[in-house]
């Protein structure tokens, strides 16, 4: 009776599968940060949440954060600033901002899947353009998508994920000035990288800049927040659900940016890891993406040994192979911390070249 009831298209789909890991895993998976609050911090952060008025339903837009937001990272007095729960969400409630009859959302491929679940989700046409085979943009082939399909939503992970790629800034703003409908610039590695969009935000009636606390130390928080042009935002504002963050994690983020330096002291540690670990799998002859991420793709010759071996010795990454044919035989390493990452290299180290050197 409940097939009948339920949408078929929903029971013809995958549930996002999230890693069940042990608590003594190395867990590099999920381009989280490996580091936590000392304990002076998690003191302060402990009496903070205690005055949290949790009996109460939170406010987002009276909370201060989006104003921290705009103090921390530059935004500018143009754009206004939506609140998410998590990245995730702002995604899902931009597609549904577009999700007319006919609609179509735009994206590149391999890049995050939650851009493709969420247009077929509300009923949009999703056209997936392919990167090329060293993940770099084929912008002849996404203008001409756009030409052609003329999609109203168009997502372009900056840097992407999961390859780790950072697209030449002139092919993003290629892409701003040609995309006929919103333009989301997913930001979510923003941190890691050399370039960003934000300080343009409110510039363009069309352009969303989207970025997350998640990937620069709190995850578990559930921070995600978009800025762009009043236009856009104010429609959206009108599908935020009403009380779609918590007192918890709006103190919590507001903290965390009063206290900068610990993560941009953190940051800077794990791109210097970024470049060790790079140079090392290169030198284990494994291919090795350009990464301006927390994590780093590599591809090897077979991806499915290396990742049970890893495994078998406690430390979770993530297979890419099997996801899309671009992704075939890579795999996906969270930068750790060097105590992480050296487990990571001791464990490749004795894995025989043949296993991690492509064809």
């Amino acid at each position: 009776m409940l097939h009948q009831i339920i949408r078929s298209d929903i029971q013809e789909m995958t549930a996002y599968s999230v890693a069940d890991a042990p608590s003594s895993c190395i867990k590099l998976d999920a381009m989280e940060m490996p580091y936590r609050y000392p304990e002076e911090l998690k003191a302060r952060l402990g009496r903070l949440l205690a005055e949290a008025p949790e009996n109460l339903y939170p406010n987002p837009a009276a909370s201060g954060l989006q104003e921290a937001l705009r103090q921390a990272f530059g935004i500018s007095d143009k754009a206004d600033i939506a609140l998410g729960n998590g990245s995730d969400e702002l995604i899902q409630l931009l597609t549904l901002l577009v999700a007319k009859p006919g609609a179509k959302v735009l994206a590149l491929e391999p890049s995050f899947v939650m851009y493709r679940h969420n247009a077929k989700l509300f009923g949009l046409e999703y056209i997936g353009v392919p990167l090329n085979e060293d993940f770099t943009m084929n912008l002849p082939a996404v203008l001409s998508a756009i030409e052609t399909h003329q999609p109203a939503l168009v997502f372009v992970a900056y840097p992407n994920n999961p390859t780790g790629v950072c697209f030449k800034r002139e092919e993003v703003q290629a892409l701003v000035d040609a995309a006929p409908g919103i333009i989301v610039v997913d930001e979510a590695y923003g941190a890691f990288s050399g370039d960003s969009f934000l300080p343009q935000a409110g510039s363009r009636s069309h352009l969303v800049v989207m970025r997350t606390l998640s990937k620069i130390g709190f995850a578990g928080l559930r921070i995600g927040y978009a800025a762009g042009h009043s236009l856009v935002m104010r429609e959206l504002a009108k599908i935020v659900p009403p009380y779609n963050m918590n007192q918890l994690s709006l103190a919590a983020a507001k903290f965390a940016l009063q206290n900068r330096a610990w993560i941009d002291r953190h940051i800077d540690i794990l791109k210097q890891e970024r470049s060790r670990l790079s140079e090392a799998f290169s030198d284990l002859g494994m291919k090795v993406f350009s990464s301006e991420a927390n994590f780093i793709t590599v591809k090897v010759n077979d991806a499915v040994k290396v990742f049970e071996t890893l495994r078998q010795n406690n430390i979770l990454i993530k297979k890419l192979h099997g996801t899309h044919p671009l992704l075939e035989q890579c795999l996906r390493i969270t930068v750790g911390t060097p105590e992480q990452n050296d487990a990571v290299l001791n464990v490749l180290k004795n894995i025989t070249t043949s296993i991690l050197k492509p064809n």
